[in-house]
């Protein structure tokens, strides 16, 4: 089955031309359109696609607001955020309100192409400069101590999990993680597998927002 699309922009041509592009793939569908975030959670809700493609600045609800939404009203979807501005309030937001991705629109198209494919499949992505950005702002303002229920779920891990989510919280990949803990990837992917569900998240980013609202990581923007 083709992964299943809504595009969300406010411009019609960003539109058009995402359209296209997506339209040359056999392994992509697009099933639905919106010009504003309001508009885009109700087609989403409607089309129940496998991945929205999520402008950031949009008229009515913008792609953060509209990104949380989905969360509620259509978790299943994975939203891919795009924007013209590499802006780290705006990364922070949407992963703070579960996008699972975050891409530039000057992005290559196989690159875009590739991200909807990984997002879809149930990774995150991050572009590497996003990705430090992001883990200094945590450090910079992420809170300790979270939630009751994240806290009972972090004292389900093992001392081994607890070690992979610390990694995880580090921006650590699978293969760092394998070498910092002496492990066969393999066994680490199984770990982070477990990771995410005891504490119910969604993929690596959710881990490392988790890691660092729950004093799992607590390191300088130039430490980590």
């Amino acid at each position: 089955m083709p992964v299943r699309v809504v595009v969300a922009d406010d411009e019609d041509l960003m539109r058009a031309g995402l359209r296209m592009m997506l339209g040359t793939q056999p392994d992509l569908l697009v099933v639905g359109e919106a010009a504003d975030g309001a508009q885009a959670v109700r087609v989403a809700q409607a089309c129940r696609p496998d991945v929205v493609l999520m402008d950031v600045r949009m008229p009515v609800l913008d792609g953060v607001a509209a990104t949380a939404e989905l969360a509620e009203r259509c978790p299943a979807a994975r939203v891919l955020v795009l924007t013209t501005f590499e802006l780290d309030e705006y990364v922070f937001a949407a992963v703070r309100a579960g996008a699972a991705g975050f891409l530039l629109k000057r992005t290559p198209p196989e690159a875009l192409l590739a991200g909807i494919r990984t997002v879809a499949a149930g990774d995150a992505l991050l572009g590497p400069s996003v990705t430090r950005r992001l883990l200094a702002e945590f450090a910079r303002s992420a809170p300790p101590g979270g939630s009751a229920a994240g806290r009972r779920a972090l004292a389900a891990l093992t001392p081994r999990e607890r070690q992979v989510l610390e990694l995880l919280g580090r921006g650590r990949s699978n293969a760092e993680i394998a070498a910092a803990l002496h492990l066969g990837e393999a066994t680490v992917k199984t770990h982070v597998r477990r990771v995410l569900d005891k504490l119910g998240v969604r993929d690596r980013v959710h881990a490392v927002v988790f890691a660092f609202d729950h004093g799992v990581v607590r390191a300088s923007p130039t430490g980590l």
